[in-house]
């Protein structure tokens, strides 16, 4: 399914591959995600993040199993995470596909600071967001570093009263990724 999801990102967001020069690919990215809360905190990580970046036009799509998510604080935080918040059945993938703002030539070695602005769905919520990003460019690899907050809110992901003081409303995402030229 992820594979599927991003060769179709790859032929309608970012262009046909034939008659095109490579892309930066990765299937093995690593997300982890943090809620601090008054009562707990709760972290869980996934290293399952596919994407694809096109340096002609900058354009990206980036998709990751939801239910990959794993190193919650015990099985039954990691059940109520994929049944009860974010369905993990019903919505298995989340996705951030989008352009970089800035005019820079990911084929140049160099360290740049970027903002990656697109459509964010999560939870079957779509959101426009922008995402500052650190990338260094270097033999033909691309490493992207990135740190940004997600509001429950924002994607219909409500939590029940009982448990207000043990999940933050805002969750940290730190997102690092080794992309290879392809």
């Amino acid at each position: 399914m992820r594979l599927t999801l991003l060769l179709l990102f790859s032929f309608i967001i970012i262009g046909p591959v034939q008659g095109q020069k490579g892309h930066y690919i990765t299937r093995n990215g690593k997300v982890h995600f943090i809620s601090e809360a008054p009562l707990e905190t709760i972290e869980a990580e996934s290293k399952e993040l596919s994407g694809i970046i096109n340096p002609e036009n900058n354009q990206f799509a980036f998709s990751i199993p939801v239910a990959s998510f794993h190193g919650f604080n015990g099985p039954l935080q990691e059940e109520h995470f994929n049944e009860n918040y974010l369905e993990s059945e019903k919505y298995g993938e989340a996705t951030f596909k989008g352009r970089i703002i800035e005019k820079v030539d990911l084929m140049n070695d160099g360290e740049y600071q970027l903002r990656a602005k697109g459509v964010f769905s999560i939870h079957g919520v779509e959101q426009t967001k922008v995402i500052d990003s650190y990338v260094k460019v270097s033999d033909g690899k691309l490493l992207i570093h990135s740190v940004f907050p997600i509001l429950l809110a924002d994607f219909d992901i409500h939590i029940p009263r009982i448990v207000r003081q043990k999940i933050s409303q805002e969750i940290m995402v730190n997102v690092s990724a080794e992309l290879e030229y392809k």
